[in-house]
């Protein structure tokens, strides 16, 4: 794999996952307790022997900066090398990436500087498993210009991918980017094998076209299709996009399943950047039930079918359950919480209820992000004791005790800091 170059887009702001990738880029958002999106990426690489590997970042890149560093946790201090690359005034007019493509484009000297065959471009907030070498070897073996890792999705869920037709021989014949309609069910993964110089031809000329969306999926592979060999590799594990709140809770609590859909306990490791912290510890108070549990939490509590980040205390008689918690959050005693997703340093009271009640009314301000029932909490929010908090609610991050006006949030409703609860 030495003549292999990674490229990790990891620039993306993930509007859709609200005030969890607020303050952080979206593949450094937490997953499955210990963990952030874009180590999955990183590990595949890792575990593929791909050593040369850039990241190219842009919305808040001290997230995925801090988390990275020199690449120490995946052996990229030692071998090979990994470069973290952010947008700057040079090709073209802006210093903001217009699409997948545009900042790839932007950073094209860099890769015209290394001397690498192919080059991988994956997206860094898909969770998987993927031996990359079997990838370049098919790519290899079809002579292809480009192959675009594929995999099959329910065909309701289709519309929301790259939709993929390919003939018997596995060339694809037709793309459509986000159709209305689907024609089948195999879709983009966000994965491209390219040949070096092609994409460097494909990049420069799609820069010179005013009408483009500079964007792999919408730009790039349709323009190919019509002159070259594009094949699709399909891959048939567990592969999600968890670009929605909906999506990113389920694919949290696909760990939970018995066998896991992703196992995270085989050879195939997934490293990270990892503090020292001492073992969890469970009370004889505990009772805890198909659950992640991370190093350095404190459970006097319940918990059922959750996962907790590092640090996070649950007090005596508090229940938690279908829910996340991020880092060094505290449940307060005899509070509940149910089916939420908490940011890191948030602070629940006792005998809170996050979580509450029936009515599953969308969110006023978010309606198409928080509509299936998960409430959310930013960071280093304050629950006051005795509060309610309904379904489909938002307390923002940096919220106090004080910005309560209320101890009772109904359903769809959002707390900000400063300004109270928004109360129909």
């Amino acid at each position: 794999m030495k003549r292999v170059l990674a490229l990790i887009l990891a620039g993306g702001r993930g509007e859709r996952l609200s005030i969890l990738s607020q303050e952080r880029a979206k593949p450094a958002v937490p997953f499955a307790g210990k963990y952030r999106m874009i180590d999955f990426t990183l590990s595949n690489c890792a575990n593929s022997e791909i050593h040369n590997v850039a990241v190219l970042t842009q919305y808040c890149p001290h997230s995925i900066n801090d988390h990275i560093g020199i690449g120490r946790p995946w052996d990229l201090d030692r071998r090979g090398g990994i470069r973290l690359l952010q947008p700057y005034l040079g090709r073209g007019d802006s210093d903001w990436y217009k699409g997948t493509a545009d900042a790839v484009y932007q950073n094209l000297r860099y890769v015209e500087e290394q001397d690498f065959e192919l080059v991988l471009i994956l997206g860094g907030d898909h969770i998987y498993k993927m031996d990359y070498r079997n990838l370049i070897t098919f790519h290899e073996q079809k002579e292809a210009d480009l192959t675009i890792g594929a995999t099959e999705v329910p065909l309701r869920e289709a519309r929301r991918f790259g939709v993929i037709t390919t003939d018997s021989r596995g060339m694809v014949i037709d793309f459509a980017e986000k159709p209305k309609k689907p024609k089948g069910s195999l879709i983009s993964m966000g994965i491209y094998v390219f040949n070096r110089q092609k994409l460097i031809d494909c990049l420069i000329e799609d820069a010179e076209d005013k009408t483009s969306a500079h964007d792999f999926g919408r730009s790039i592979v349709t323009r190919l299709l019509t002159q070259d060999k594009v094949f699709a590799y399909s891959f048939h594990g567990y592969w999600r996009d968890v670009g929605t709140v909906q999506s990113y809770w389920q694919a949290n609590m696909d760990l939970l399943a018995s066998p896991p859909a992703l196992a995270l306990e085989d050879d195939w490791v997934i490293y990270t950047k990892s503090e020292e912290r001492t073992p969890a510890f469970l009370s004889d108070t505990a009772r805890v039930t198909n659950s992640l549990i991370s190093h350095g939490c404190i459970i006097e509590g319940s918990l059922n079918h959750s996962v907790l980040s590092p640090g996070v205390k649950v007090g005596s008689g508090a229940v938690i359950n279908d829910s996340i918690v991020m880092l060094d959050s505290v449940i307060g005693r005899g509070s509940v919480v149910d089916r939420c997703i908490l940011d890191k340093e948030v602070v629940v009271g006792e005998d809170c209820y996050l979580g509450f009640g029936d009515d599953f009314s969308p969110n006023k301000e978010e309606s198409s992000i928080l509509n299936t029932g998960i409430s959310l909490v930013g960071k280093r929010a304050r629950i006051p004791p005795g509060t309610k908090i309904g379904r489909n609610c938002k307390v923002y991050p940096q919220v106090t005790e004080s910005d309560f006006v209320t101890n009772w949030i109904p359903s769809g409703e959002s707390v900000k800091e400063g300004k109270g609860a928004k109360l129909a």
